[in-house]
């Protein structure tokens, strides 16, 4: 089969033939229709980002496609199923602390570096093997929730929309609730706020300085988003956050970049009322630089309760297929750009010069 193959640290994928894989027992071998190009790939695959993989390798992270074979284990999967490839690949041998990695893209400690050397390659290919529960069904073979094969480069959306949906089942979003996205005007940020509508939200509070991306998100969405321009200084952001929202703030989920300063982030946590909750999905602290500051007087006398969240659980996906087909999110908010399998060092640096909010490059087989 043909392959886009990452051999070393900066210098483009080479377009190979590679032996095809097979399935054993608990995977399924499913064939990539469309495979999402991160807006940071090239940064991965320059050695930019130093993550942790180990080469060569078949990069990418997610996909969609049709099942063509099952291990002996499945029951419900069936050939021409159209699934999502869930990159979220967690070890089987302890429920309570799984080593997880992100199949074709990262790992980390010693048992991710040993999971991600068996489920090593991603959907930069025309094949693709994931455990059986990573081959989450989005779509039958019936004609009842089939998905058109056109319309599958979309359903890559789902890559960007699961995170910050993790984010918000961590938060136990209510309907009816207020909620402020920190990041708002980022690729994921801009994901949780159609999520967080779909989900219910009475009204999103979307900060940020990007004035574009912030009437984009007005203009899309409406009234239940209220954006606020941010300044720089903390106390004025945080009192100005609190005056865009019709109500008390129930939740605020980080998602901001590790690029960000620690002060941006804790302006925004510290808007949400007493008794509110607060998810941290971010990058802050991870390339050096101070960590996030927080009172630990007024963590305990509002009874903030302070929650990390990384990815999403395994119900996620299907949730998430729930509320698209029931009309509740619409994958018609994303612009996609597709490129062939022998365009992958185009898709990657045009993901690069071309990322941000409900913008996604595709690699489509």
């Amino acid at each position: 089969m043909k392959a886009a193959i990452l051999k070393t640290l900066n210098t483009p994928l080479a377009i190979e033939q590679i032996p095809q894989p097979l399935a054993g027992t608990g995977e399924v071998i499913v064939d990539v229709v469309a495979a999402p190009v991160l807006s940071y790939a090239q940064e991965v695959f320059s050695g930019a980002r130093r993550y942790p993989i180990e080469l060569p390798i078949v990069p990418g992270c997610g996909a969609i496609g049709r099942v063509r074979t099952t291990g002996p284990d499945a029951t419900h999967l069936q050939a021409g199923d159209w699934v999502f490839c869930d990159p979220t690949v967690r070890s089987r041998d302890d429920a309570l602390m799984p080593d997880i990695v992100l199949q074709g893209w990262s790992a980390r400690g010693e048992g991710g570096a040993k999971l991600q050397r068996y489920f090593h390659d991603g959907p930069f290919a025309e094949q693709l093997r994931v455990p059986t529960e990573n081959a989450v069904r989005i779509g039958t073979i019936g004609t009842i929730g089939t998905i058109d094969a056109a319309d599958a480069a979309r359903w890559c959306a789902l890559n960007t929309l699961l995170v910050p949906y993790g984010g918000l089942l961590a938060a136990d979003l209510r309907a009816g609730e207020i909620v402020l996205v920190s990041g708002a005007t980022g690729n994921f940020g801009s994901a949780c706020v159609a999520v967080a509508l779909a989900m219910g939200a009475r009204c999103v509070v979307a900060p940020g300085r990007n004035a574009q991306a912030l009437e984009t998100l007005a203009r899309k969405f409406g009234e239940r988003v209220r954006t606020v321009a941010l300044g720089g200084d903390e106390a004025t952001d945080r009192e100005r956050m609190q005056q865009a929202a019709p109500g008390p703030i129930d939740c605020v989920i980080d998602l901001m970049p590790p690029s960000v300063p620690a002060a941006t982030v804790r302006t925004a946590v510290m808007a949400v009322r007493p008794y509110g909750r607060v998810v941290l999905m971010g990058g802050v602290g991870m390339l050096g630089g101070a960590g996030l500051e927080l009172p630990y007087p007024w963590i305990m006398r509002n009874d903030i309760t302070l929650k990390g969240k990384w990815m999403y659980p395994t119900q996620a996906v299907t949730l998430m297929t729930g509320l698209i087909r029931g009309g509740l999110l619409d994958l018609g908010h994303f612009d996609v750009t597709t490129f062939a399998l022998d365009e992958a060092n185009e898709a990657v640096a045009h993901a690069a010069a071309n990322g941000g909010p409900f913008r996604m490059t595709v690699i489509c087989l």
